[in-house]
């Protein structure tokens, strides 16, 4: 296969890839995407890249397989413990060592779950409910919560697992903190059970794993890949440029745009699926004044009506039909139809209607429209500056003037999760399958451990108490109902503008069988050559 690129793209792409081999063994997997881990530690960030690194190097307890079903990794079975609904037991795989020797036991578990729970952490409110994580023995861990919790393992399968003796020489017992720039050893450096050890580490530049031969399923997967070199390339040009000349053998972010082109090269194919994902504005409704608008001692953003106003505007045939070409599902709520909660009727969203919006401005005092900030990242979700720049018109209809700042996601998200932006675009997906886990993160007020993304500022006291409930409703009936009630609030506020769910779009080498993972998560021992 002979494809001719403009010299710029292929002098960009030697760069980004100098020291690989374009005539790297079959064994080679040399993997892009459009941006990088944002840590190695394994519980500083909450995000699907992050985890989609950490998921080769560490193991949860829980794994998801290559369709997001939950698998044993190193809990080989759990169950509720008889007489004791509040207790989870989890049965250890014994055998199982870590990259730098290290056994295995239940105190790795005991102890990286503490640190889970830790302030600095972004996965606590994944383990909000949980008491105490105690060690029975060796392998049998029991985790108790504030009452029963019927889908507390639906919230491991992120939740990874570190050597405790290392952590502690190495200085890493707490997660590092990601928004103040926190450097600690943990995050460059990583002693994990996965298939796959830490090589090198450039964050931005590149990434280098190794097979880990001593892997307890090195026998129960493929484990084809003995060595993987991960390069993350913003620029989308480049990153197919890199894809059509040979340089890397799979992407995940193949540009809309580029479909096709991938498609009909002789080698290369796509492979695709929905994904568990949706994206939507987040508006800042909450302060009593913002930050960034011209509107002095009031927040335009707490009047309802400009919410809806605001929802109205946006044309979401438009965004899908110009700026995804097709690829994506636009939507009324920001939970993807994989997620308990999800309907068609929450799905429905208004169709555009600039007059109708105009008249709510007006109706709520901003006839003659505001200015504000827009923040956008730039490099993790599929064309989300375009969306961005989508939007910005569509506001600039009904009077509000949209100031956007793009910038890549190491810069973006600190923002959001620091409460320093009025308006923002934000996605989400749901590895646990429930909308709890939405609630949790996105709609209870911010508290140490419930909120940490919130960046709408909404607070319900009401709210908040039906959110925590559901840890612990084991009638389904019941706890579906109270979802369903959750989810009316959040429609009636418009807390949150939703857009569309992501349609994922990999590209590979034809000698590559591989599924498109719906969290976007490759779990590369599963990956096999033909």
């Amino acid at each position: 296969m002979h494809i001719k690129t403009k010299m710029i793209g292929a002098a960009l792409t030697a760069a980004l890839l100098a020291g690989t081999s374009v005539m790297a063994s079959a064994e080679t997997l040399r993997w892009a995407r459009a941006g990088d881990s944002l840590t190695l530690d394994p519980h500083s960030q909450n995000e699907g890249p992050t985890h989609a690194l950490a998921q080769q190097i560490y193991e949860p307890l829980i794994s998801p397989d290559m369709e997001a079903k939950p698998i044993p990794a190193l809990a080989t079975e759990w169950s509720v413990k008889e007489g004791n609904p509040n207790v989870w037991v989890f049965k250890l795989r014994e055998g199982v060592t870590f990259h730098e020797g290290q056994d295995f036991t239940a105190e790795d578990v005991v102890f990286s779950f503490n640190r889970a729970k830790l302030e600095s952490s972004d996965m606590k409110e994944l383990l909000v409910t949980i008491t105490e994580v105690r060690a029975v023995d060796d392998y049998t861990v029991e985790m108790e919560t504030e009452g029963p919790n019927p889908i507390l393992p639906n919230n491991l399968t992120n939740l990874f697992i570190m050597d405790k003796g290392w952590a502690e020489e190495n200085n890493v017992t707490e997660p590092a903190e990601f928004d103040d720039g926190e450097e600690t050893y943990a995050v460059r450096n990583a002693n994990g059970t996965g298939a796959f050890k830490l090589v090198s580490r450039e964050p931005d530049t590149k990434t280098v794993l190794a097979r880990n031969d001593d892997y307890w399923g090195i026998d129960e997967f493929p484990m084809e890949i003995t060595e993987i070199i991960y390069t993350p390339i913003q620029n989308a040009a480049t990153r197919v440029a890199a894809l059509l000349s040979g340089e890397v053998d799979l992407i995940q972010d193949v540009p809309v745009q580029d479909l096709q082109r991938v498609a009909d090269t002789d080698g290369l194919k796509v492979e695709n699926a929905p994904q568990n994902r949706t994206i939507f504005f987040g508006i800042n409704s909450g302060d009593d004044d913002l930050e960034n608008d011209t509107v002095e001692g009031a927040n335009p953003f707490a009047d309802v009506r400009v919410r809806q106003a605001m929802n109205m505007a946006i044309n979401r045939e438009a965004i899908q039909q110009v700026v995804m070409r097709g690829q994506s599902a636009p939507t009324g709520v920001i939970i993807p139809p994989f997620v308990n909660g999800w309907n068609e009727e929450l799905d429905r969203y208004p169709a555009a209607d600039v007059e109708g919006a105009k008249a709510l401005m007006a109706e709520a005092g901003y006839e003659d429209g505001f200015e504000v900030t827009l923040h956008c990242p730039n490099d993790r979700y599929i064309n989300d500056e375009a969306i961005c720049q989508a939007v910005v018109g569509m506001m600039g209809q009904i009077g509000i003037t949209v100031n956007l700042v793009a910038q890549t996601k190491a810069n973006h998200f600190p923002l959001i999760s620091g409460k320093q932006t009025d308006f923002y675009l934000l996605g989400w997906g749901v590895p646990t399958f429930d909308s709890e886990y939405v609630f949790n993160f996105l709609v209870h007020s911010t508290t140490e451990d419930r909120g940490s993304w919130n960046g709408s500022r909404f607070s319900d006291p009401e709210v908040d108490a039906m959110i925590q409930s559901l840890g612990s409703e084991v009638d389904l009936e019941v706890r579906n109902q109270t979802i369903a009630d959750i989810w009316q609030k959040v429609q009636d506020e418009v807390i949150y503008l939703p857009i569309h769910n992501q349609v994922l779009n990999w590209g590979m080498k034809e000698n590559i069988d591989f599924a498109v993972q719906p969290e976007d998560q490759p779990h590369f021992k599963f990956l096999q050559f033909n």
